[in-house]
């Protein structure tokens, strides 16, 4: 099943595998949808504290630094992605299962850094090897995207509603399944041959060493710490509230579906706006985000409000992220740019935001928690304004 890709000269035309790799975004992340809103609060049904709950996550998201920078060097250095994907998605269904065996912080800590080490692998290199299959069409990467968020919709919606009716107990199998699943599209996806990194005229590190992309990536670090009370606390913040887990399923949905309409738009919004307008905006919006869900999270309309908002926090930052990473690095580093795009802003950064939260969770007001994390969205913000693009207007030439 191919989806038929425009033109790319007169005569040659490419076929790009459209379902399969739109199916694997959407199991990746209908797998989020059961594990983001929920796993907190399975944590905290097992008897762990704020503080074990943080370390957990920080541990989970902490295997990021290190995990896909090895296997984007692997990647890179093979020119195969999706054998890479294969492995690693496999493993990553079969440590979760650990979960399942014993209950003690020592044991869940343990699994947690097997399971995340390959989990954390695959989404770098297919966003790589998507990317690849692309090729002179990189603009089409959020009409594919969008499908990861429909699958996170359908599952948020369906485990919340789910757990409202079922002991929480279960939520570890319906995990189990949905991974089976990434492992499974990831069989059917066919390779992509890329460039392999030794035949560079540029090393990475030149790369890496220059201010601005220095700069973009201690940006991301410090917005996605700033979501770190977002996905570890929010579902038990709302919890405070009197919220139900269908409720609280449906308002991490709306995050999602607002999502779904920036993919939709990013196509035609990239001809018009510059990536460092819209990173400027994604920075500035987050900010806004993090205080409505501080001070108003028991006001309904407010709090939709700032769910849409993850259209932006997330996902026109997101998008954005992925066309940086491809100009800063190009064909020949675009796994390893990925993957270390990936461990210094999802990783270490999703780290000090689980650390943080976990430990000021207990001492500190959940509002105070998140007012820190419109803090760090605001450096943010200024990091962008002094570094980020500012001495070329990234402006991508898009046809049809």
């Amino acid at each position: 099943m191919y989806k038929q890709a425009g033109t790319l000269s007169k005569d040659v035309k490419v076929r790009i595998p459209y379902w399969r790799l739109s199916g694997f975004y959407f199991f990746y992340f209908a797998t989020l949808g059961g594990f983001l809103p929920f796993w907190s609060l399975y944590l905290k049904d097992n008897g762990f504290n704020a503080a074990q709950i943080g370390e957990l996550t920080a541990l989970m998201v902490g295997t990021k630094i290190v995990g896909p920078n090895l296997w984007g060097w692997i990647a890179d250095h093979t020119g195969r992605s999706l054998r890479v994907i294969r492995i690693t998605s496999f493993f990553a269904m079969l440590l979760f299962a650990g979960f399942l065996y014993e209950k003690t912080f020592q044991w869940f800590a343990i699994v947690t850094v097997g399971f995340s080490f390959f989990w954390n692998a695959a989404l770098p290199q297919f966003e790589a090897a998507t990317l690849h299959h692309l090729k002179n069409e990189p603009h089409r990467y959020s009409h594919i995207r969008l499908w990861g968020s429909i699958g996170f919709i359908i599952t948020v919606l369906g485990v919340g509603r789910f757990l409202d009716l079922y002991p929480i107990a279960l939520l570890p199998w319906l995990i189990i399944i949905l991974l089976g699943g990434i492992w499974l599209i990831s069989l059917l996806t066919p390779e992509v041959s890329s460039a392999k990194a030794s035949q560079a005229a540029v090393g990475i590190w030149q790369i890496v060493k220059q201010p601005e992309v220095l700069a973009f990536l201690g940006v991301y670090m410090l917005l996605q710490a700033a979501h770190g009370p977002y996905y570890v606390f929010f579902s038990i913040y709302l919890k405070q509230f009197d919220y139900s887990s269908t409720l609280i399923g449906l308002l991490w949905s709306l995050g999602a579906g607002a999502e779904i309409i920036v993919f939709m738009m990013m196509r035609k919004l990239l001809k018009f706006v510059s990536l460092r307008t819209i990173l400027r905006l994604s920075a500035l919006l987050s900010v806004l985000r993090w205080l409505l869900i501080a001070w108003y999270a028991g006001d309904m309309t407010i709090l939709l409000i700032a769910q849409i908002l993850h259209a932006a926090t997330f996902g026109t930052a997101h998008v954005a992220a992925i066309h940086l990473v491809q100009d800063y690095f190009g064909v020949h580093h675009q796994g390893k740019g990925q993957a270390l795009y990936s461990s210094l802003s999802f990783g270490l950064g999703g780290m000090l935001g689980g650390l943080y939260s976990g430990y000021a969770w207990d001492v500190f007001l959940g509002q105070w928690v998140f007012s820190f994390a419109a803090l760090l969205s605001a450096v943010a913000y200024i990091m962008v304004v002094i570094w980020v693009g500012k001495g070329r207007a990234y402006q991508h030439e898009l046809t049809e």
